[in-house]
């Protein structure tokens, strides 16, 4: 009997503080350009598979945890968190549907999403508009969907 199936809720927290962590690390600027946004991508696998404990409470809490570690416009990643993963928990069962390869590109395109909401809100509260460089981290993200699936999966599965 796997963590999961025993305390649904607290491998859903720890999972999402670990991803929290890995969005915290310092890392070189080259590194810190291409950072897939973790905490998303599991706020995503949880809605995706589990949407019951994954719902919009679980990405709203994730997205203000991450307003307030990164000292960013408080409501900022949490109002995009919520919005992907509405769209995530009301197209569930079409993209679950999908290969891996093909959710991949489906999570691509929310990250996509997810980047345009952040620079939809720091051009409405009048931040610094960044270069393209912003619109990397979609791409690493759809390419860790994958392993991190994978990943996720394996300590959910019911034995």
């Amino acid at each position: 009997m796997s963590a999961y199936t025993r305390h649904p809720m607290l491998f859903a927290t720890v999972v999402g503080l670990i991803a929290l962590m890995l969005a915290a690390i310092p890392l070189p600027h080259l590194l810190d350009l291409i950072r897939p946004d973790f905490l998303l991508l599991v706020v995503m696998w949880f809605a995706l598979m589990t949407p019951r404990i994954g719902g919009l409470t679980y990405a709203w809490i994730a997205g203000l945890s991450l307003d307030a570690f990164r000292g960013l416009v408080l409501g900022e990643n949490a109002f995009s968190f919520v919005v992907i993963a509405y769209l995530v928990h009301y197209f569930y069962l079409r993209i679950r549907m999908f290969p891996e390869t093909q959710q991949a590109l489906i999570v691509m395109s929310l990250l996509w999403l997810y980047q345009f909401l952040l620079f939809w809100i720091d051009g409405m509260t009048g931040h610094a508009i960044t270069g393209w460089a912003r619109w990397l981290p979609a791409i690493t993200g759809a390419a860790l969907w994958l392993p991190l699936s994978g990943l996720l999966a394996r300590y959910t599965q019911r034995s």
